[in-house]
């Protein structure tokens, strides 16, 4: 079967799991495989379809349907056709109804092309876009249309569909399936309380302190993101390095978006229930791998004391084993400052940490500290603006700042160091003369090294002291770990405190950090 006609039965079938009984169709060409999909649903009695062929008019009827409370749906081909649904949608923001706008587009190749009948569609109705991709996973196709049907008021789902447009056969894909909490994996939201085993294990990311701090006290396991309360000392690093058998949890809880770890996406992708929690609509779920999703934290149906047990012991003994690896290795690497940094913070300090190696090295290496806040910007996670922002933050804070940083986020927002009001913050910038996260990622392997320092490493050479001299902030460079916690421990001011590193052996100290660690799992 062509991709456009698999796509649209899944999209038909994900409606009317999610109770959809009605749809308006506004016939077209671009999208045809709704309207055969749809044609097949009704015929089956999955739900009844209301032909249009005025789109506007056919708004406003999906907008008089979906006053009841029940969403309900209008679909349409590309171009201006979308446009004239925007009355509607505007009638249903105003007034929360319910009312999902579907609308078929052209390939994104043949924008600005001056293909027929098409236009640019993301937000075109003053909504955010939920845009499915072409051919999209199954997986994807469903959890999209959950968040649609999920989100309080209106939504836009654009599905951009390409030739074949018409289907080879009649054959409806899922023709037993009943409704969606009768089956194995929901894709949405959960509408009513629910347990989770009691090997669970809970990952907390960015979201609501308040519901972070709950969930960080349902008894379960925690593997916190630095900026997250509670968790786990080196939890993302086990996670990282592949957890043994004995550890691995039944289902996963997971608060907030969690986006700072590969092995946290693999254990997702490994874990039979992934149970994700956020506000309506926006559950957390990067890789579509949530089987069922709610606002609310489940409560926990058992503990399993051995279990959680097993997990504290093992832990302990990667703390011990990574701290005798570094205590071993050259100082500095930004794991030693990231380690050393968090432990001599005083109680009550304020920490902000820069978006690339920085906020990677606090979650592998540091202590997990619930006397000092830790803030990073882990929206978009980009480096920009990072000096601005601690600032920002210290001049809020009542007691002593700090901000751990790469040359390169540094640099990037030197600017910051224009204030006319300068707080107490110390910035510690780990300078490694260039982009050094990249040497952990798949372009650092040996075989790209001919290649490697011109487009990734990009080595600056810098003066940071004289730069900050031309700033008139206050710079020291530090040489060795107890003259770095000296430099530190005296927060007055606003002060750079630079620590000059070496990039050429930071991917085989990884290497040896996850041995470590999994080496402790086979002694």
């Amino acid at each position: 079967m062509n991709p456009s006609t698999t796509q649209a039965r899944v999209i038909v079938d994900e409606l009317v799991r999610n109770g959809v009984r009605h749809v308006v169709l506004c016939p077209g060409s671009r999208n045809a495989p709704l309207s055969f999909a749809l044609h097949q649903a009704e015929q089956k009695g999955l739900l009844t379809v209301h032909v249009r062929i005025d789109e506007r008019s056919g708004g406003f009827l999906a907008l008089g349907l979906a006053k009841t409370g029940e969403p309900a749906v209008v679909t349409c081909t590309s171009g201006t056709a979308v446009a004239n649904l925007h009355p509607a949608v505007i009638e249903a923001q105003l007034t929360n109804v319910p009312l999902i706008a579907l609308t078929a587009d052209r390939p994104v190749d043949l924008y600005r092309t001056g293909a027929s009948q098409t236009i640019n569609q993301h937000d075109v109705l003053g909504l955010p876009t939920l845009h499915l991709p072409e051919g999209a996973a199954e997986e994807v196709t469903r959890s999209l249309i959950c968040r649609a049907i999920a989100m309080d008021g209106p939504s836009h789902v654009n599905v951009p569909f390409r030739p074949p447009l018409t289907p080879s056969d009649d054959l409806w894909p899922s023709s037993d399936r009943g409704a969606w909490t009768e089956t194995d994996r929901t894709f949405t939201v959960e509408t009513r309380p629910s347990d989770l085993p009691s090997r669970t294990l809970v990952l907390l990311g960015d979201d609501r302190p308040e519901r972070l701090l709950a969930a960080s006290r349902l008894g379960w396991p925690v593997i916190a993101e630095p900026t997250a309360p509670g968790g786990l000392r080196h939890g993302s690093l086990l996670l990282n390095a592949g957890l043994p058998e004995h550890l691995r949890p039944d289902a996963v809880l997971v608060v907030g978006r969690v986006t700072l770890s590969r092995g946290q996406q693999a254990l997702l992708g490994a874990t039979p229930i992934v149970h994700a929690v956020g506000d309506q609509a926006q559950w957390p779920d990067v890789q579509f791998t949530a089987t069922r999703a709610s606002t609310w934290l489940p409560e926990p149906a058992a503990l399993d004391g051995e279990w959680t047990q097993a997990w504290q012991s093992a832990v302990k003994n990667v703390s011990v084993a990574v701290d005798d690896l570094l205590d071993a290795a050259p100082w500095p690497t930004g794991l030693h400052v990231a380690r050393d940094l968090v432990q001599a913070m005083p109680s009550g300090a304020l920490l902000f940490v820069g978006s690339s190696n920085p906020i990677r090295d606090v979650d592998f290496a540091a202590e997990r500290r619930s006397d000092v806040a830790v803030h990073a910007n882990r929206g978009a996670a980009g480096i920009d603006g990072s000096v601005s922002t601690a600032i920002g933050l210290a001049l809020q804070h009542d007691g002593p700042a700090y901000a751990l940083m790469g040359d390169l986020t540094f640099l990037h927002d030197s600017n910051g160091l224009l204030a006319d009001r300068l707080p107490d913050l110390t910035i510690v910038v780990l300078n490694d003369d260039g982009g050094g996260i990249f040497s952990l990622l798949e372009q650092g392997a040996p075989e790209y090294g001919a290649s490697f320092e011109r487009i990734f490493g990009t080595p600056h050479g810098t003066d940071l002291t004289a730069l900050c001299a031309g700033y008139r902030i206050q710079h020291s460079t530090v040489d060795d770990q107890e003259e770095f916690r000296s430099a530190i421990a005296s927060p007055k001011g606003l002060q750079v405190v630079e620590v000059q590193a070496k990039r050429d052996e930071l991917r085989a100290l990884h290497t040896r950090l996850k041995a470590t660690v999994s080496n402790v799992f086979t002694r």
